[in-house]
C-alpha cells in the first residue's frame, strides 16, 4: 500500500490510498476522509484494466500485482504507481487518472523486466533458487520524489536503483549476503538447499530484502531504510544518489514494553510530529512473528503478526551513532 496526497478529483483534491489486489490483478484506490466513521471509500473505476494479465487463467495463476510504490511528478502534476509482478521480475509504471464520475483508473505507461539470472565474477551464471516456475520477485519498493528514483528490493538479490519512470537501466546498489550462493530446490522439504558461499554477496542485508522507505530530513537529506528480513535488522543508506547511496549504519528493533520486530515485510516512516507520544516522528514496521504466540481454541500455537511503532528519534540516534 502507498498514499498519494492531494490527488485531483472532480470534487476537489483528496488524499488517496492505493493497494494491490492480487486476486483480481488490479489496483484499488480509496479516498481518505479523516475523522469519518468510515475513513476509506473505494473509488476504483469498475472498468479499470488488468495490470499484468491477458487472460483469466493468468489471473488465476496470481502472477499479479505484488509490491507497490507511488509518486507524483511535481513538474507535471501527474501521479503514478509502480507495481511489481508476483513470481516474476517485471515492474509496471501506471499513471493514475480520475474519471468524470469521480472514480480513479490507471493506464500502463511502460514495463521493465529486472534480471532473473546474473553473471558472477568467476564467469558462471547464477539464478536465485525459488519454487519451480518462480523468478526472483520484487516486493519492497519506494520512490524518492526529490531525486525521482525508484528503489526496488529484489528479494534474493538486493536493492536496485532506477529512474522512477522506469525509463533507463537500473543499478544494483546493494546485494544480499546470499547473492551468488548456489542452491538446489528440494521437492521433499520444499526448501532450497544452499551450497558453498563463493563470497560475492554484500555485507549488510540478509535475504530477503523487504520493506523500503525514505526517511526525509529535508533539502534532499535523509536515508533509505531497508528491512533485512533474514537477520531481523534494518540497514540505512545515504539518500544522496551522488554519494551512490553509501551505507551509513544498521539497527535492530528489540523488545521494550512489547516484543520487537522479526521477519519484517514492510516499513513506513514519517518525519513529522505526531502528538505527545511521537513528537519526533514515527517509524512503523511490520512484525512477521509476534511473540508470545497466541493459541487457538484447541490450544495449538497460532501464528500472528502485527505492527510495531518506534519513536523516530531512537532510529535517527541509532543511524547517526548517537545511541
Amino acid at each position: 500500500m502507498d498514499l498519494v496526497s492531494g490527488f485531483p478529483l472532480p470534487t476537489g483534491r483528496a488524499d488517496v490510498a492505493i493497494v494491490t489486489d492480487r486476486g483480481r490483478d488490479h489496483l484499488r484506490i480509496y479516498r481518505i476522509t479523516p475523522g469519518a466513521a468510515q475513513p476509506l471509500t473505494d473509488i476504483t473505476d469498475p472498468n479499470a484494466p488488468l495490470v499484468f494479465s491477458k487472460t483469466l487463467d493468468e489471473v488465476n495463476n496470481q502472477t499479479t500485482p505484488y509490491g507497490l510504490a507511488t509518486w507524483t511528478d511535481k513538474s507535471t502534476g501527474r501521479s503514478y504507481a509502480v507495481a511489481s509482478q508476483r513470481s516474476r521480475t517485471r515492474l509496471a509504471l501506471l499513471e493514475l487518472k480520475a474519471t468524470s464520475t469521480g472514480a480513479v483508473t490507471y493506464q500502463q505507461v511502460r514495463t521493465y523486466d529486472l534480471p532473473a539470472s546474473f553473471t558472477l565474477p568467476n564467469g558462471r551464471s547464477w539464478t536465485p533458487c525459488a519454487d519451480p516456475g518462480d523468478l526472483p520477485q520484487v516486493e519492497g519498493m519506494v520512490v524518492d520524489p526529490v531525486n525521482k528514483v525508484l528503489y526496488a528490493g529484489q528479494e534474493d538479490v538486493g536493492i536496485w536503483r532506477m529512474p522512477a519512470d522506469l525509463g533507463a537501466k537500473p543499478k544494483l546498489i546493494e546485494k544480499v549476503r546470499e547473492y551468488g550462493v548456489p542452491a538446489t530446490y528440494d521437492e521433499v522439504t520444499e526448501e532450497c538447499v544452499a551450497g558453498a558461499d563463493p563470497g560475492y554477496g554484500g555485507t549488510h542485508l540478509s535475504a530477503d530484502v523487504e520493506g523500503l522507505t525514505i526517511l526525509d530530513e529535508g533539502s534532499g537529506d535523509g536515508y533509505l531504510l531497508a528491512s533485512s528480513q533474514g537477520d531481523n535488522t534494518f540497514a540505512a543508506y545515504d539518500r544522496e544518489v551522488s554519494d551512490n547511496n553509501e551505507y551509513e549504519s544498521g539497527f535492530r528493533i528489540t523488545a521494550g514494553t512489547v516484543d520487537g520486530s522479526e521477519e519484517c515485510d514492510g516499513a513506513a516512516v514519517l518525519n513529522a510530529p505526531l502528538g505527545s507520544r511521537y513528537p519526533n516522528g514515527l517509524l512503523v514496521v511490520q512484525d512477521g512473528h509476534n511473540t508470545p504466540d497466541e493459541t487457538d481454541a484447541d490450544g495449538e500455537a497460532r501464528d500472528n503478526t502485527d505492527f510495531k511503532f518506534v519513536d523516530l528519534a531512537k532510529v535517527t540516534n541509532a543511524v547517526d551513532g548517537d545511541d
